[in-house]
């Protein structure tokens, strides 16, 4: 029994461990060379598929939508089982899965939950999250993207960026300005859109990694039905507000992640000891060494805390976001560790004689963005300052003055 099970969740802890044991082998080990684009979207999709077929895609959602009508603590056992594996999956599948599909079931119809929940979690639709802008990343409240209602459709014109995954996207959650006159965290209303709606424009963002999961979205003249609105008219704050706790919660380290990268920071240093001295050898090593098995111990019980409250039916609070905080940092911590015992040899990329080396390079350059995604570090630290902690809020001048009449609403 792990942590403190009770024996129902021991018995479907031992069931979903089986199931992965014989239907995920081949994913058991780390690839030896980052999947691309098309091959991680082709495997991540099958592997949803796979999931649903055996029960395991929608644990959480009732059976009249396909789910299996479990629980949340059923859902976070098996997330925790499957993130032993090096599973082909990634924002493309969690946007989705963990920020579209609860959004909506508790902002939006039962007509669009029935449409969207399903196939969402089956990996047949796939979402990107159309909030950050050039001029509006920390501070999302400042958008300038505008929608305005024409009859039945709302028509939308505005920049975003940062969007993962949009190119291959089928769906986006998107927030826009509906009135201006209010202060801005009041004007802004909450859609999903079509992403092949004309008038939308994806194009790529060349990043350090080589790769072009980022993307910079133009819409121009794009027309939303009112249908696909979620929330009120000039409530979507409140709207934005569930994506976002879903997209921290879910992008906070746990289900294996800090202890894969731990696992493969401890077998460099194994294969470090060129020298005498060096590698598992050197007690600076082994002290630092130390030290991240540390954090990810504490990381994996902060992670058994909040599920266990979600065993008790509680909710884990605003404290929540204290994993993705740390585990960010420290993932980033480990991959710029890894270039170290590397040496010279951790600064070179596409290094074809050796595909684990290219891993390390290819992490050290991609960790920097979970500082960012999700919440910035700056952005969670407030939050836990002020509704954790119970600290006095940051200074806002801004804060009940209409968009319209500040500087970056002109």
């Amino acid at each position: 029994m792990d942590f403190n099970d009770t024996p129902e969740e021991a018995a479907f802890r031992t069931e979903a461990r089986a199931w992965l044991a014989e239907n995920a082998q081949d994913y058991k080990q780390r690839p030896a060379t980052p999947r691309d684009d098309d091959t991680l979207v082709r495997l991540g999709k099958a592997w949803q598929a796979k999931k649903m077929d055996a029960g395991y895609g929608a644990i959480a959602l009732p059976k009249a939508v396909g789910g299996r009508g479990g629980t949340p603590m059923e859902a976070a056992i098996f997330a925790e089982e499957e993130g032993r594996y090096h599973i082909p999956s990634g924002a493309f599948i969690g946007i989705g899965v963990g920020m579209a599909v609860p959004t909506i079931s508790m902002h939006g119809s039962i007509e669009m939950f029935k449409k969207f929940a399903a196939p969402t979690m089956r990996g047949d639709l796939l979402w990107c999250q159309l909030f950050s802008e050039p001029a509006a990343g920390s501070d999302l409240a400042g958008l300038r993207t505008r929608a305005v209602r024409d009859g039945d459709d709302w028509v939308v014109n505005g920049q975003k960026v940062w969007t993962s995954w949009g190119h291959v996207a089928d769906w986006g959650l998107l927030i826009a300005r509906t009135d201006p006159s209010l202060p801005k965290h009041k004007g802004l209303t909450y859609f999903i859109v079509d992403m092949k709606t004309p008038g939308i424009e994806v194009r790529p963002i060349r990043q350090p990694t080589g790769r072009s999961e980022f993307n910079e979205v133009f819409l121009t003249d794009v027309r939303i039905p009112d249908a696909n609105r979620l929330g009120e008219i000039n409530g979507g704050w409140k709207v934005a507000m569930t994506t976002l706790m879903n997209e921290r919660v879910g992008s906070g380290g746990g289900s294996g992640a800090e202890a894969s990268g731990f696992k493969a920071l401890y077998s460099l240093a194994r294969k470090a000891a060129r020298h005498e001295g060096q590698g598992l050898a050197n007690a600076a090593v082994r002290e630092k060494l130390a030290h991240f098995y540390a954090i990810e111990q504490g990381l994996k019980n902060f992670r058994y805390r909040n599920m266990t409250a979600v065993s008790r039916g509680e909710s884990p609070g605003p404290n929540a976001v204290l994993g993705k905080l740390i585990s960010a940092s420290n993932m980033e911590a480990m991959a710029a560790y890894a270039m170290e015992l590397e040496d010279y040899a951790g600064i070179v990329a596409g290094n074809d004689i050796d595909p684990a080396q290219d891993s390390v390079h290819f992490a050290m350059l991609w960790c920097a963005v979970l500082r960012i995604a999700g919440g910035s570090d700056e952005v969670l630290r407030n939050q836990l300052a002020e509704r954790a902690l119970g600290m006095p809020g940051d200074i806002r001048v801004d804060k009940d003055v209409p968009f319209d009449q500040l500087p970056v609403g002109r």
